[in-house]
């Protein structure tokens, strides 16, 4: 098989990646309706957990072992990215509509950026500075529906945008914490342990809250809903995306994730009759176009 075959089935896996990713707002919307969040995040941790773990164990034939600063790590990991993001992602997803949910989690680059400035010293270019700028004004657009002065006072447009803005802060948390504290482990086996890890947590809240009963009302439309959350919005979806990262580098892998709002929109609009209103559209023009700047490479001299 030719190099050129194998690269393009790579950015064909990595474009239906996107889709999948963009894919769980519309299916998270559709959750949200028959789960309590803390049910919904549990299943989906539960199912991805055994795929994901199954998966390494298959490929290695063992799972890795850690030290205790790797656990703690992943424990960080599992709390950040798995425990609040989802717990935020489907409670916000039950007031706000899925293209401008995706659409609002498409600043993540940008508050990952600032934080990595504020905690860890990174510098910030010119043309990145003003992207961020540009990214955040286009996400105050989406979050106020358009009126941006309405959120000075004291109007955020409603309690479900201020949990999307949630998940923003916990999935940059996730990826700083990943990136400074578990430099030598295969992104798969971050991946399948702060899942796990993050199940657990889930599971243990779900006790908790009394709400483990509901699990019982779940319909069958319902558990194919999770059964995308699990298989293909993060198990398929992981792997073909890390499949990407080794084949085409983790820059050129990464410019497809704009996709991912891109397709959230499209498939709120198709598949729930979500209006896209003029405020979706501009402010999302202008994070695309932050995010373009944010990723920008000058070409060498």
């Amino acid at each position: 098989m030719s190099e050129s075959h194998i690269s393009r089935g790579v950015h064909i896996r990595l474009v239906l990646t996107m889709i999948f990713w963009g894919g769980t707002f519309v299916a998270g919307r559709l959750l949200a309706e028959e789960l309590h969040p803390l049910n919904a995040s549990s299943l989906r941790f539960v199912l991805a957990s055994a795929m994901l773990l199954t998966t390494i164990l298959i490929r290695d034939n063992s799972l890795p072992r850690l030290d205790k600063r790797q656990w703690a790590a992943m424990a960080l990991l599992g709390l950040t990215g798995v425990f609040a993001y989802n717990i935020f992602f489907f409670t916000g997803l039950q007031t706000v509509e899925a293209g401008r949910a995706s659409m609002i989690i498409a600043v993540n680059p940008v508050i990952t950026a600032f934080l990595a400035m504020l905690f860890f010293g990174e510098r910030c270019s010119f043309l990145r500075g003003i992207g961020m700028m540009l990214a955040v004004c286009g996400a105050l657009i989406v979050i106020s529906r358009g009126e941006p002065a309405s959120l000075f006072q004291g109007d955020t447009g409603g309690i479900g945008e201020l949990y999307i803005i949630g998940c923003v802060v916990a999935w940059s948390a996730y990826t700083l914490i990943g990136k400074k504290m578990l430099t030598n482990i295969q992104p798969l086996v971050i991946v399948a342990y702060s899942c796990s890890l993050g199940a657990i947590f889930l599971i243990i809240a779900t006790l908790c809250s009394g709400h483990l009963t509901e699990i019982t009302e779940l319909t069958a439309t319902g558990a194919g809903y999770l059964f995308y959350f699990a298989f293909f919005g993060t198990t398929l979806g992981f792997i073909w995306f890390y499949e990407g990262v080794k084949k085409l580098g983790a820059g050129r892998a990464s410019m497809y994730v704009n996709l991912v709002p891109v397709s959230g929109v499209l498939l709120g609009t198709l598949l729930l009759d979500e209006h896209l209103g003029s405020s979706l559209i501009i402010g999302g023009l202008l994070v695309f176009s932050g995010l373009y700047l944010i990723n920008h490479r000058p070409s060498p001299a």
